[in-house]
């Protein structure tokens, strides 16, 4: 089979791999659509010596990249129990496994594994791949009303999206301000206009805002041309926005949604990396102030987005400008680096 690897120094090659064949208690998967991240461009960037600094490199040679699988069961283990797994189910991976034993793993955060997690498309093979072997316990099931393409989405962007969306209980009564309209705020914008809130868009760029005004944005900020935070208080009659999500990791964008959220409002971090130098006395204390944040989904969480998604009709397909075939992987990466366009994803031929 094929599989996509990053070299670092933004490159990567498309190699051959021997189909993998599973395990006692493994299934393999075959890959019908795998979402481009953006924190995959992490290791597409990274130079040469920073790559097993950054997570790669635990197995013994090139490890495939992709951590947004979806595809149909093609082959299960030995000893999988029936019902568990089915050859020609159709499937997203949980892209994370852990030791199946702590209080995390049982409750479906493997990614928070006492012991340790293997993360697929980083430390272990992913889904940028013809067929992709994982525990069966990884696998959430796809609703039939749902493409390939929206499980891959479910699978990180937009199921971290929606996990911190219900992290802040966000309701139609909010008002939210959504920092960052990539791909995972743009789903956030998405989920939180079908939840009924009314959502304040911001982003450096102008193409991503109007694909937010699409995408349900009641009002869109550049902070470029504007104050964010003036901004945000002027369409919130000076009291700030009930909640607000930074999904940029941008210093600015962090320090915006703290400031422009009223007293008695949550912030939810989700943009990866970085810092931020906040006053804790007239940024947090003196408006009792709740942040918190939010890493990814559970393999339960998992399963709940994309029920909600296919019950209330979402075309999260719309969140895809892109598709690809692997043989296409620098040319997909190459535009994908610019972080101008929407997301990427390749999809089986």
């Amino acid at each position: 089979m094929r599989g996509v690897t990053f070299l670092g120094e933004r490159k990567l090659q498309v190699a051959d791999f021997p189909d993998p064949a599973p395990g006692p208690h493994d299934v393999v998967v075959e890959i019908k659509a795998s979402g481009m991240c953006g924190s995959d461009l992490k290791f597409y960037r990274a130079s040469g010596g920073e790559t097993a600094a950054l997570g790669l490199g635990k197995l013994e040679g090139p490890v495939i990249a992709g951590h947004e699988p979806c595809g149909v069961v093609a082959a299960v283990g030995s000893k999988i129990e029936e019902g568990a797994a089915r050859v020609g189910a159709r499937v997203m991976v949980h892209h994370y496994s852990g030791c199946g034993a702590c209080q995390h793993c049982r409750s479906g955060w493997s990614q928070m594994c006492a012991t340790g997690s293997t993360i697929y498309g980083v430390t272990a093979h992913g889904a940028h791949a013809d067929y992709m072997k994982v525990p069966a316990h990884t696998l959430v099931a796809l609703p039939d009303q749902l493409s390939f393409t929206t499980g891959a989405a479910i699978s990180c962007g937009t199921g971290t999206a929606y996990g911190a969306l219900r992290r802040v209980n966000l309701s139609g009564a909010d008002t939210i301000a959504i920092i960052g309209q990539g791909p995972v705020g743009l789903s956030a914008t998405q989920l939180a206009a079908a939840m009924g809130a009314r959502v304040i868009a911001l982003d450096v760029s102008g193409e991503r805002l109007t694909r937010a005004k699409e995408f349900g944005a009641d009002a869109l900020i550049d902070p470029k041309a504007d104050d964010p935070v003036a901004a945000i208080k002027a369409l919130t009659h000076g009291a700030g926005a009930d909640l607000a999500l930074d999904t940029s990791g941008a210093p600015e964008g962090r320090v915006t949604a703290v400031r422009a959220t009223r007293p008695w409002g949550t912030v939810c971090f989700v943009g990866e990396g970085g810092g931020v130098s906040l006053d804790v006395s007239r940024d947090l204390l003196r408006k009792q102030l709740t942040i918190i944040g939010s890493w990814t989904f559970s393999t339960i969480g998992q399963a709940e987005c994309a029920r909600f998604i296919a019950d209330r009709k979402i075309a999260v397909d719309h969140l895809f400008t892109h598709r690809w075939q692997l043989a296409q992987a620098e040319e997909a990466y190459r535009l994908f680096d610019q972080q101008t366009s929407g997301k990427g994803v390749f999809v089986a031929p």
